[in-house]
């Protein structure tokens, strides 16, 4: 049996990008047609928000890197070309977001991102 070897997914970059609201960091760990779907208060399961390819999703964190809030990557684990992370975020004014990723990779680029988001209300 051989062995794989891809890239690596940049773990470093990920927290680095989200904990200093780095969206040109965060964009770039995706690949050109990536995938990302949002759950949230707004956007339920049955009619999640999908964003599709980079320009999209680099759209989605300039918006969200530009607003004034905290990040803090909580935990994440690599396995294989799987990651799962969660990041905790918090407004000025007090308002917490705990957010909830499930990520897949190829060639060590996401490809597909689940967020499931929960908000103070």
């Amino acid at each position: 049996m051989g062995t794989s070897t891809s890239p690596a997914f940049d773990v470093e970059a990920l927290r680095r990008g989200t904990e200093e609201a780095d969206a040109a960091t965060l964009t770039s760990l995706y690949a050109d047609d990536a995938e990302l779907r949002v759950v949230d208060r707004n956007t339920q399961p049955s009619h999640p928000k999908v964003l599709h390819g980079r320009s999209e999703i680099g759209a989605m964190f300039d918006d969200v890197c530009s607003r004034e809030m905290t990040h803090k990557v909580e935990q994440c684990l690599v396995q294989g070309d799987q990651v799962a992370f969660t990041e905790s975020c918090e407004y000025p004014d007090g308002v917490k977001v705990l957010a909830s990723s499930m990520i897949s990779l190829k060639d060590g680029k996401i490809v597909d991102h689940t967020m499931i988001q929960a908000w103070d209300e």
